[in-house]
């Protein structure tokens, strides 16, 4: 049987959750930008690449078939990837036949250059206002981080003016659906769910309702599978299925979330779902506790699918488009 919580008045005490759910914020006087933010989230990236980089590019360092070994062992240390590393090791290697160069020092800025260019078409934030409503469906790993970033996308939403809806679709753990609930608490947004069932069929009856409450964005989480799993895999894709019947052209937006903390593993599970869905975007989480950052960039080589959002930090403001750049900005030494 559907349920549809519905949350509490604003002036009630939430309920204690049953799983931790991320802090509130703190106020914002009290704590540092974006950019400032996103440096301290990536600080472990930074430190390990960042940091090699320094002493490599360092002052009185020649250009040599060493040095470009050395770089290739830090780029792949970082996760950015035997191909990825190779496609920026050669435009390095053009860029000193071409201009004569032979300081280390002047490799440093057109490395950095081709890490953005190399990640720039990843960036492309995600509209939701083409369609009403806009069905995003969620998928990944357990431990990814799926539930928390439905949560932390509710409230980036509403900060837009729009209404949210959320379907409680990962009926295979209890503990996703009360933390939903916890979300849809405290953002003051509704979670449809039920108890034991098909998640296909909890997904369709939050599709229904949205229609009926003329709701802006559908987020529809998915039970977590690991792409080796062939038979849930194939249960997902009915899920995408049935979203298709009950709005042709839905889900609008299939949005893989990533636990940037598995490395290369990120680029396998990448293609896996990718293969089985169509994915049309992917949100990278936890970067903030992972020295691994470097693992995007072996994404846009690999499959070079729009980076949505990346998540720096426990907080439900620390979810933010990628910005290729900034990125790169923030794992560079000074």
């Amino acid at each position: 049987m559907f349920s549809f919580f519905k949350p509490k008045p604003p002036a009630a005490e939430p309920a204690t959750p049953a799983t931790p759910v991320e802090p509130a914020p703190p106020p914002a006087e009290s704590r540092p930008g974006w950019a400032q933010r996103l440096k301290q989230g990536l600080a472990k990236t930074r430190d390990r690449l960042g940091g090699q980089l320094a002493g490599l590019f360092g002052v009185g360092r020649k250009i040599d078939a060493e040095l470009f070994e050395e770089l290739e062992t830090i780029l792949i240390t970082a996760d950015i990837g035997v191909d990825a590393t190779q496609a920026l090791l050669d435009i390095l290697q053009k860029k000193v036949r071409r201009e004569n160069l032979t300081e280390a020092s002047d490799l440093q800025a057109a490395l950095k250059q081709a890490l953005v260019d190399l990640l720039t078409p990843l960036q492309a934030p995600l509209d939701v206002t083409p369609h009403k409503p806009f069905i995003l469906m969620l998928a990944g790993v357990n431990g990814a981080g799926k539930t928390t970033t439905i949560g932390k996308l509710a409230k980036l939403y509403q900060s837009q003016g729009l209404s949210v809806l959320l379907a409680a679709g990962d009926t295979f753990r209890a503990a996703a659906r009360e933390q939903l609930q916890v979300w849809g608490e405290r953002n003051n947004v509704t979670v449809v769910s039920q108890e034991k069932g098909d998640s296909a069929a909890v997904i369709f009856d939050a599709i229904q309702a949205a229609r009926a409450r003329n709701i802006d964005v559908v987020l529809a989480d998915t039970a977590g599978r690991l792409p080796t799993q062939l038979h849930l895999m194939e249960e997902i894709r009915k899920v995408k299925r049935v979203i298709e019947k009950a709005i042709p052209g839905a889900p609008h937006e299939v949005l893989l979330v990533l636990d940037a903390n598995t490395g290369q593993n990120a680029v396998a599970q990448v293609k896996a779902f990718d293969d089985a869905l169509g994915v049309t975007g992917l949100a990278l989480t936890k970067l903030d506790g992972t020295a691994k950052g470097g693992a995007i960039a072996a994404i846009a080589q690999a499959r070079p699918i729009p980076v949505r959002y990346i998540g720096v930090g426990e907080t439900v403001d620390d979810l933010r488009p990628f910005d290729a750049r900034e990125f790169v900005e923030a794992i560079f030494p000074v």
